[in-house]
């Protein structure tokens, strides 16, 4: 398929599509501006499957593309704010729809970048992050099961949250 026909392909999508994906998207996203800029991702990110024949469902395909993206700039706005959830990134992650293994891919080279980044931390950050987010302990109780003060279990879980903001963004 040429480039001129792809575009025609994506133009039909979209024309088909587009008011039923603007509506899904404003349901997934939490600033309604950034649905112009997530459909012209995935409108570019159509155009760049290599073999538009071979898709069977254009309709389930184009929304699983938009999902992926949606899910990606929520990632993305996440790591901007600094309120990185380890489980929720993970969670998304793994939602992922498996039927597009471009898709797939890129969610296993994802949570890859996270495993990597958590290690890279020191041993005493991964404990009071894995405390406090993972298993719900509070500052005070992290700082007394690891025999720190309660500014320094602060000062650990902030330095986690950075790094891995800074991974995410860098994954992007």
């Amino acid at each position: 398929m040429g480039a001129d026909e792809k575009q025609a392909f994506v133009e039909a999508l979209a024309v088909r599509y587009g008011d039923n994906l603007r509506r899904f998207l404003r349901t997934r996203v939490r600033n309604i501006a950034d649905v112009p800029d997530i459909l012209q991702e995935t409108y570019l990110r159509l155009l760049r499957v290599p073999n538009h024949e071979s898709i069977r469902a254009p309709e389930a395909y184009i929304f699983t593309i938009a999902r992926h993206v949606a899910q990606q700039h929520s990632l993305q706005t996440m790591a901007s704010a600094g309120s990185v959830e380890l489980t929720t990134v993970l969670a998304d992650l793994q939602a992922a729809p498996e039927s597009d293994p471009a898709l797939e891919v890129s969610a296993q080279q994802c949570v890859r970048e996270l495993e990597h980044a958590f290690r890279e931390l020191s041993p005493k950050v991964q404990a009071s992050f894995l405390l406090h987010r993972r298993d719900g302990l509070t500052v005070e109780e992290v700082a007394d099961r690891l025999g720190l003060s309660i500014p320094m279990v602060k000062k650990y879980i902030v330095r986690a949250l950075v790094h891995f903001r800074k991974r995410l963004i860098n994954v992007e």
